[in-house]
């Protein structure tokens, strides 16, 4: 792409790719659409350090134990059937009831939690179960599929306003294709406020020059350590994206020692629907981009930065831990945020001054 155009985009708002399946990364300097949002000490009331306290708190032994459940090549028909028997198992004994949707290349795993607020719309949290093959995909992407396994533990029997929907996709690593499927019944989606898509988020490095880059931009990287959860949304749903900007903004006293490793969240913002980068389509949110959905994607950056992206490599013992505990309790944080409050996901046009 020439270089007039990058820097036009880059006055019209912040640019950011971020790709899970062979895709490319693109950071901005920080600004008002690119936020970082650091763990701080604050003081709050005693009703919202109440509120913090009651926040679910992941088990990192749990989230393990996915990962080592889940430790084998999931490409084949056989494969991804014996995957569905353990998601399916797990769902039941923690009082879900999943449901088997099938579409020509796969089948999907959907199950559903009501609202107690009937008016009230859902949350969807999402992520494929699907590897490449010769490849276990410990992070690509039982990792996703282990934080969502653990959100229906922790949420499941928790009273919310918001409708918690839970989906498996299928063939993501073929083209998107169990989201496609998914959101081609639209019915559904009539009630879906936003959707959480994980694809890959249990890989950190720590070294200089552990994270790259794609050369080439008029842009300056703000970090060569890959320390950060990127979120990547469409500029019309920010109030969805920005909500993971406040997951750690919690107060000391509830901070223990998986909330005290929290990593930095990196929020990326793309506007018309990743229409100018494209790279930002590579994973399963993009289905939902299409239809108007509001959608994000949660991920470590894949290749850019772990050397272990679809490949054999891709084991339990090649993930950071503690950097997987921290990302998915941010993914829980955000999500019982949302199911808690009254609010519209979609960016409201700016309020005019009457002059009258």
């Amino acid at each position: 792409m020439k270089k007039w155009i990058w820097l036009m985009l880059l006055v019209l708002m912040a640019v950011a790719v971020v790709g899970s399946r062979g895709s490319t990364f693109f950071e901005q300097r920080p600004s008002p659409a690119v936020v970082q949002s650091i763990p701080v000490e604050t003081r709050q009331s005693q009703a919202q350090s109440k509120e913090v306290d009651s926040t679910p708190q992941v088990s990192t032994d749990r989230l393990l134990t996915h990962i080592q459940k889940l430790n084998f090549q999931r490409y084949t028909t056989i494969e991804r059937s014996l995957t569905r028997t353990y998601i399916t198992t797990e769902l039941r004994k923690l009082g879900w009831k999943p449901k088997l949707e099938k579409f020509s290349d796969g089948v999907n795993i959907f199950a559903e939690r009501p609202g107690t607020n009937k008016a009230a719309k859902a949350i969807l949290v999402a992520a494929h179960y699907d590897t490449v093959p010769l490849s276990p995909g410990a992070d690509d992407n039982a990792s996703g599929v282990a934080v969502v396994l653990e959100i229906a533990r922790l949420l499941g029997s928790r009273p919310t306003p918001w409708t918690l929907q839970l989906a498996f996709f299928d063939k993501e690593e073929a083209g998107l294709l169990g989201s496609q499927a998914f959101v081609s019944k639209t019915p559904r989606l009539q009630n879906l406020g936003g959707a959480i898509v994980m694809d890959m988020v249990a890989y950190a490095c720590y070294t200089a020059g552990c994270q790259k880059y794609p050369a080439g931009l008029p842009v300056t990287p703000p970090s060569d350590k890959g320390d950060f959860l990127a979120v990547v949304g469409d500029t019309e749903h920010l109030p969805l994206l920005n909500a993971f900007q406040n997951s750690q903004m919690l107060p000391s006293t509830a901070l223990n020692k998986q909330e005290s490793n929290l990593p930095p969240v990196l929020t990326l913002p793309i506007p018309f629907k990743g229409l100018l980068t494209p790279d930002t389509l590579r994973s399963d949110h993009a289905a939902f981009w299409y239809q108007g959905v509001g959608a994000v994607l949660v991920t470590d950056t894949a290749n850019l930065r772990t050397p272990h992206y679809h490949k054999p490599s891709d084991v339990p013992a090649t993930i950071e831990r503690s950097f997987f505990t921290g990302a998915a309790q941010i993914v829980v944080n955000t999500t019982t945020a949302l199911l808690e409050r009254n609010e519209v996901l979609e960016t409201q046009p700016p309020s005019r001054v009457n002059n009258s």
